[in-house]
């Protein structure tokens, strides 16, 4: 006769490791394999067109859309993939055809970029024009013996000069784009767009910061612009413009300015609370917005891929 006992015992050890393998099999939730191989190849297409019309300023040819849709395409379109090619139009110094290479235009793009958002547009023809006059200024100065106004008009020709250095200044990572910036709003192109000491804190305010000053940062600026006077700003103490433009600059919402810049350009949006913070504590680390513009360009909103 069979021990019925034992039959029991057998089918509990059973339901037991059947229970104990469930319990393995762990569920994460929101990670569902990505469908980017349902995406079709004109979406793919215009991606590779915005990077190229966004970051160089220009379309790419034939050879160069086969090349880097072919590349997409093998990574699976997955955000590393994306974020490979951003970087490969950002550095690579490679020649290619109808360019010295992605990174010089790269880098002529933004210092363009940033001449419309602060200079509106100001071509570097135009700039030199001004060099040239102030020079003959300085000139006639000199044989008319007046030392005091060929210094001043030598200073303001090094003004100018200084906005054409950024581009290659930047590249070449002697200066970043705070000191780009510093250099655009700090000469008479900048004063001729903005007449008057009232436009121009306003103007610095909102171009730098997206906002404009509130009363009591008005006030404080004004004495340091206009009267130049001791005057304190967030916390730093200035007697005259160029001080007033250092600190304006050297602040933490100077770059977050940026961040909103650059989703305003290429989403057409603002950020989120969200996505300021994340971007900030990126540049806090490094300043680097070569990487809060990747972050933005590989994202599937800037692709179209959603």
């Amino acid at each position: 006769m069979r021990n019925p006992w034992g039959l029991v015992i057998i089918v509990l050890l059973a339901v037991v490791a059947g229970a104990c393998r469930k319990t393995t099999e762990r569920i994460v939730p929101n990670n569902q394999a990505p469908w980017y191989d349902g995406v079709p190849t004109v979406l793919v297409e215009n991606y590779v067109n915005r990077l190229f019309i966004d970051l160089l300023g220009r379309e790419p040819i034939d050879s160069e859309m086969e090349e880097h849709v072919a590349f997409l395409r093998a990574g699976n379109l997955s955000i590393a993939t994306r974020e490979a090619l951003i970087t490969r139009l950002q550095t690579d110094t490679l020649p290619v055809a109808g360019d010295s290479s992605y990174a010089a235009v790269y880098f002529k793009r933004l210092y363009e970029q940033m001449k419309v958002r602060l200079i509106e547009g100001a071509s570097d023809a135009d700039i030199n024009g001004e060099i040239g006059i102030l020079g003959q200024l300085a000139l006639v100065d000199s044989l008319n013996g007046d030392s005091t106004a060929m210094r001043q008009k030598q200073a303001e020709m090094r003004k100018y000069q200084n906005i054409l250095r950024s581009q290659w200044d930047y590249r070449y990572g002697l200066v970043n784009l705070d000191s780009m910036c510093a250099w655009m709003v700090n000469n008479g192109l900048y004063d001729f767009i903005n007449m008057n000491s009232f436009n121009f804190i306003n103007a610095t305010f909102d171009n730098l910061y997206f906002r404009f000053p509130t009363q009591s940062e008005f006030q404080r600026a004004y004495v340091m612009v206009d009267a130049s006077q001791p005057a304190s700003l967030f916390g730093q103490t200035g007697n005259h413009k160029d001080d007033y433009i250092r600190i304006v600059i050297g602040q933490r919402e100077f770059w977050q300015g940026l961040v909103i810049w650059a989703y305003k350009t290429m989403l057409a949006r603002d950020p989120g609370s969200a996505e300021i913070f994340q971007a900030m504590q990126q540049l806090n680390q490094g300043r680097d917005f070569h990487l809060s513009l990747r972050n933005i360009l590989k994202t599937d909103e800037y692709a179209n891929f959603r």
